[in-house]
């Protein structure tokens, strides 16, 4: 089931290209170690940066590394300063809630999130996360559903994979 917020964010993305699913990149956690002490000497070793996603979880996916940075809402608007001036503005802000910064860095697409740890895309990202790792079962169909997205539009490879994802939410309660 699609929820009617997710169905507004759905129909803004593209409909008319393909998607391509790459295998899981070997080297992905080294390439993240990199990028974390990137981010340590902009906004300090004490702020948690985590690897999340398909490359955290060994698995195929687009073949970024998806980063996420949480924080206090109190701190999320002075930690994006930092955060713009070595990334750029993100590509998309919504207000105390997240930030999306899209790069590269030593030949790896990077997208980086700064999020508010109590905001449910960061809750909702754990709980689906958490219950995959303990799941092998899950974490193997949802490694299936991606590869089989190979080829679909944007538009079609994130419903199919919002779809999965809130089955797992409903499972993870």
């Amino acid at each position: 089931m699609i929820t009617p917020d997710q169905e507004k964010w759905l129909a803004h993305l593209q409909d008319d290209n393909c998607t391509v699913i790459l295998p899981h990149d070997p080297k992905a956690a080294e390439k993240f170690e990199r990028i974390k002490k990137l981010i340590a000497s902009l906004i300090g070793s004490s702020v948690p940066v985590h690897h999340c996603g398909a490359s955290s979880m060994g698995i195929s996916g687009q073949g970024e590394l998806d980063i996420y940075i949480p924080v206090s809402a109190e701190k999320f608007d002075s930690m994006l300063i930092p955060l713009e001036d070595i990334f750029g503005k993100p590509g998309s802000v919504y207000a105390l809630d997240r930030a999306r910064f899209v790069t590269r860095i030593d030949g790896a697409k990077a997208e980086i999130f700064l999020v508010n740890e109590k905001g449910r895309s960061w809750t909702d990202g754990c709980r689906f996360e958490g219950y995959l790792k303990s799941h092998p079962d899950a974490l193997a169909a949802y490694a299936k559903m991606k590869e089989e997205g190979n080829g679909l539009s944007t538009q079609a490879y994130y419903r199919r994979k919002t779809e999965f994802i809130n089955g797992i939410l409903s499972k993870a309660a």
